[in-house]
């Protein structure tokens, strides 16, 4: 995205806030649960809202690349390096006192040697969420409004050994039990199955040549991310292997959603959980095994 698009679409970030409210609203579709449908007539290009994460978690390749927060970028030799993670401001650093200070009290080596060994990253979100829990950043329920994936068994019997290394490496670390009681196996689970399917995958725009090179350095070794993110709003827009609205992260992990063409009032804006230029069958397998539906859009019916 050239610079002159970037400042575009900050502008009409500000133009929205200027006006209110998003025009947006949430309610039941008649095949696929909760759903995003606009209030009034949006013009191609709009920006209809933006989305400051709940809980986000950086690649582990990465840790020293992209703030340990807000997912920013490394600029130069900019931000702060300090221990064993990098933060892009004092204001990342001290937005993270909470859920970081908690994290430092722990030896995660055991859990962190068992998702590399299996390429494993949604089981650092729920550590995190855990995390922010105990300091008292968040509620132990805040996830329970977004709808979770469908699990098989043998995902059970995974997710049940995760646990069991999380609860472990609180309890070595001394915390005391009170502090914990939430951290049961049903929450880890339920939590866990929420940030499966809800969770972005985040992929700035690169901001200058540098970031583009290093964009394209890491798609070929299959770390393209900085990280993961889950959000509230943004989580309950539907799928459509031919949306109408758009997700896009310009600087960090704050997410901007803009329209791709002219809505109606009452039109149900969706974005595209995939890459949309794969072909119908791909499509459909990566939307059946990682977000547990068969799409049935016009695109996929038309077998495009």
């Amino acid at each position: 995205m050239s610079l002159v698009r970037r400042r575009l679409l900050s502008t009409a970030a500000a133009v929205a806030a200027a006006r209110g409210p998003p025009p947006v609203r949430v309610a039941l579709t008649d095949s696929a649960g909760r759903g995003v449908f606009a209030t009034r007539p949006i013009a191609n290009g709009e920006v209809l809202h933006s989305a400051q994460p709940l809980v986000t978690h950086p690649s582990r390749s990465l840790f020293h690349e992209v703030c340990y927060r807000c997912l920013r970028r490394k600029a130069g030799k900019g931000g702060d390096s300090r221990g064993d993670c990098y933060f892009c401001s004092d204001a990342c650093r001290e937005h993270a006192e909470g859920f970081h200070g908690i994290e430092k009290k722990a030896d995660w080596s055991l859990l962190d040697d068992h998702c590399s060994s299996r390429g494993l990253k949604y089981p650092y979100m729920v550590k995190r969420l855990a995390c922010m829990v105990i300091s008292g950043d968040v509620g132990a329920d805040c996830l329970d409004i977004l709808q979770p994936a469908q699990l098989h068994q043998g995902t059970l019997i995974e997710m049940e050994e995760e646990f069991e290394l999380l609860k472990s490496t609180f309890r070595k670390a001394g915390f005391q039990e009170e502090l914990t009681t939430f951290l049961t196996k049903q929450w880890y689970i339920n939590v866990l199955a929420r940030i499966r399917v809800n969770a972005f995958r985040i992929e700035l725009v690169a901001s200058s040549y540098e970031d583009l090179l290093s964009s394209a350095v890491a798609s070929v070794t299959c770390d393209a991310s900085v990280g993961n993110a889950v959000y509230m709003l943004p989580s309950f827009y539907n799928h459509d292997c031919d949306p109408n609205t758009h997700i896009v992260w310009l600087e960090n992990a704050d997410a901007k959603l803009t329209t791709l063409r002219d809505i109606d009032e009452g039109e149900e804006l969706r974005i595209c959980y995939i890459d949309t230029s794969m072909d119908v069958n791909a499509r459909q397998k990566i939307l059946t095994e990682g977000f547990g539906f068969q799409c049935r859009c016009q695109r996929c019916l038309s077998g495009d």
